[in-house]
């Protein structure tokens, strides 16, 4: 609960300092291909579950829930897949277009390009930039925080309008692994799963 507690009055916190500019968080999101990492997803109720992510740019990213979770989200060929371990059912699955997740996972990615902006700030060791994509405002936005000095994503907050807001920090980032592009094959995943 304590980390709650501090990424809550974090992520609430007025902030005034130098901030990284637009162009130089747009230049560090398209030098990313891929990313090993561990996370830790706070959810809305406060409840927590931690695992691990791959990331390969464009369009590509996975959670694996650590137990009791167990849990599977894989994000691949422009669709979410959420494979619930405890479901016999097919996986949960939904155009990626449809969470604020597709604005950092873009081929191109560009923060100026339209109007996205909600909140561009820092605190001084860090800057936080909210966004939502003006054209599915519906969708919701995220809220990513960066480190200044190296500029790196720790951490970020999606809020999807429909009363579901997490948190997710990364931890042990790691750049340029070969990370196979089985991991986001959601057709692999679906037979893997149904063994």
């Amino acid at each position: 609960m304590k980390i709650l507690t501090f990424l809550l009055l974090l992520i609430s916190c007025p902030v005034s300092a130098e901030k990284i500019s637009l162009d130089d968080l747009s230049a560090y999101m398209n030098g990313i291909i891929t990313v090993e990492s561990t996370f830790t997803q706070i959810n809305e109720n406060g409840s927590s579950s931690t695992g691990k992510m791959h990331l390969k740019r464009p369009g590509r990213i996975r959670f694996d829930y650590d137990p009791p979770n167990m849990g599977i989200v894989v994000v691949g060929g422009g669709q979410v897949a959420v494979f619930d371990p405890k479901s016999d059912n097919e996986p949960f699955r939904f155009p990626l277009r449809h969470t604020p997740l597709n604005i950092i996972l873009e081929e191109t990615v560009d923060f100026k390009k339209r109007n996205m902006v909600l909140e561009h700030v820092s605190d001084g060791p860090s800057t936080v930039l909210s966004l939502q994509d003006p054209s599915k405002a519906e969708y919701g936005y995220i809220k990513l925080f960066f480190t200044n000095n190296p500029i790196q994503l720790r951490q970020w907050v999606v809020d999807n309008n429909s009363g579901n807001r997490s948190i997710v920090v990364v931890e042990g980032w790691s750049e340029g692994q070969d990370v196979p592009d089985i991991l986001f094959n959601i057709g692999a995943e679906t037979m893997k799963q149904s063994r």
